[in-house]
C-alpha cells in the first residue's frame, strides 16, 4: 500500500472514530455547557492517552529544541481555543442548520493556506477531490432549507461572521498540525498531551462561569468514555498529517459530520435522511478522486 493510500486510510478511521464521538457528545452531554464539557473531557485526556506514551519508542520532549516545541503546540492549542469558542458562541447566537453548514468548510481555506504558504502542489484531480470532499461535508449539515442560504447571509450574519472565523481557525490548525508533525517532526505522543492539557487550562476560567449539573460525579465514565474518542482519533488523525498534505488530510477528517448525522439520522430518527446519503456518497466519491490521483 502507497504512502498516500495508507495517510488516507488513517484520516477515513480518525474520521469514523470522530463522528462516533460527535453523536455520543449529542446523546451524553446535551445538559453541560460547552466550557464545561471540554475541560472534563481534555482534563482525562492526558491519563487515558497514557498507555500509547508509554509503550511509545519517543521521547516525550525532543533534546535540544523543548522551548521551540512546546511553544509551537501551545500556539495550535490556543488557535483550537478560538476555534472552538467561536463556534459554540455561533450556535448560541444564531441557528444551528444555518451556523453549522458554514463552519464545516474548512477545507475551503486549507487549500489556499498550504499551496500559499507551503507551496503545496496537488494534481487537478486531488483539487477535484477536496472540493467534492468539502461539498460532502457542506451537504451533510444542510436542514433542508435553500442549499445556498447560509452562505448568502453570511456577509450582514453575525452568526455566519462567527462560524466562518472558527472554519477559518480550525483550517490553520489543520496546515499547523501538518507543519509540526512533517516539518519540524514532533510525534503524536508529545502533541496530545500538552494539547489536552492546554485545552483544559484556557477552559478553566470560562468553565467556572457555569453551573455544573450536580450529576456529573456519575457521568465520569462517560467523559472517559469521550476522551478517549479525542485522545485516540487525534493521534490516527496526526498519523495522517505525518504522511500527507493537510489539503487533503482535512476534507477527509471533517467527514466525521456525514457520520454523526448518518448516526443521528438512523438512531434518533433525525431529518433529512437522504440529504446525508447524499452527502456520504460525495465524500467516497472526493476520496476516491484523491487517492488516485
Amino acid at each position: 500500500m502507497s504512502t498516500v493510500n495508507v495517510g488516507i486510510a488513517y484520516a477515513v478511521l480518525s474520521a469514523l472514530i470522530f463522528g462516533v464521538y460527535l453523536f455520543v457528545m449529542k446523546r451524553w452531554f446535551t445538559e453541560y455547557p460547552s466550557p464545561v464539557f471540554l475541560l472534563l473531557t481534555y482534563s482525562i485526556v492526558p491519563i487515558v492517552y497514557l498507555p500509547i506514551v508509554f509503550v511509545s519508542n519517543e521521547p516525550f520532549l525532543p533534546a535540544g529544541n523543548r522551548i521551540n516545541v512546546l511553544s509551537s503546540i501551545l500556539a495550535v492549542t490556543a488557535v483550537t481555543a478560538v476555534g472552538l469558542l467561536t463556534l459554540f458562541r455561533a450556535i448560541r447566537v444564531g441557528e444551528v442548520s444555518y451556523v453549522s453548514p458554514i463552519s464545516k468548510i474548512v477545507p475551503v481555506f486549507v487549500l489556499p493556506l498550504e499551496v500559499g504558504l507551503l507551496g503545496q502542489h496537488l494534481s487537478p484531480l486531488q483539487v477535484g477531490g477536496v472540493v467534492v470532499a468539502t461539498a460532502a461535508v457542506y451537504v451533510a449539515n444542510w436542514q433542508g432549507t435553500a442549499l445556498l442560504a447560509p452562505l448568502k447571509r453570511a456577509r450582514q450574519s453575525r452568526p455566519a461572521q462567527l462560524a466562518l472565523l472558527s472554519a477559518a481557525a480550525f483550517a490553520l490548525v489543520d496546515v499547523s498540525k501538518r507543519v509540526l508533525m512533517q516539518e519540524l517532526a514532533i510525534e503524536p505522543t508529545t502533541y496530545i498531551p500538552v494539547m489536552a492539557v492546554g485545552i483544559a487550562v484556557l477552559m478553566t476560567p470560562l468553565a467556572f462561569r457555569y453551573q455544573v449539573p450536580p450529576g456529573w460525579r456519575g457521568d465520569l465514565p462517560k467523559f472517559v468514555v469521550a476522551a478517549m474518542f479525542v485522545a485516540y482519533a487525534n493521534h490516527i488523525v496526526l498519523l495522517s498529517f505525518q504522511l500527507l498534505p493537510a489539503s487533503i488530510v482535512s476534507p477527509i477528517v471533517n467527514g466525521q459530520a456525514i457520520v454523526a448525522v448518518i448516526l443521528g439520522a438512523i438512531v434518533l430518527d433525525e431529518a433529512q435522511f437522504r440529504a446525508r446519503l447524499a452527502a456520504a456518497g460525495l465524500a467516497i466519491v472526493g476520496i476516491a478522486m484523491i487517492s488516485v490521483g
